[in-house]
């Protein structure tokens, strides 16, 4: 069984987790192969990772994400994150991975910040 849900929303391919929690080292890894299969699809060049349903997550999985972004890059796939439960948010802040994803409170805010451009520095 899947441990992600792809589905479109427009030109963006949009990645649901099905677990609450993100603890098991396995379960990372595959989440891992998942998120850059769902970033191959991405087309349009859009990929949106949306946690709304998750509330634990292991630090490994920031290491995922982490090579997920610098994958994206590579290939021009614009990444956004949303829904991000708030204590899972504040280890993005004490990690300053804040800055390095564009992270959005809602789906259709990070829906609707693809259509402008963002500049990053480095």
């Amino acid at each position: 069984m899947s441990n992600v849900m792809i589905q479109k929303n427009g030109d963006v391919v949009v990645v649901y987790f099905n677990d609450a929690q993100i603890l098991d080292q396995l379960k990372i890894q595959e989440i891992g192969k998942e998120l850059i299969k769902a970033m191959d699809r991405a087309e349009g060049r859009k990929l949106l990772i949306n946690f709304q349903d998750v509330k634990f997550m292991a630090s490994a999985m920031l290491g995922n994400l982490t090579s997920l972004h610098k994958k994206c890059r590579e290939a021009k796939v614009d990444l956004k994150l949303c829904c991000i439960h708030p204590d899972i948010l504040e280890v993005f802040k004490i990690t300053r991975l804040d800055r390095v994803f564009d992270i959005y409170d809602t789906e259709a805010e990070a829906i609707s910040a693809f259509g402008r451009r963002r500049w990053l520095l480095g």
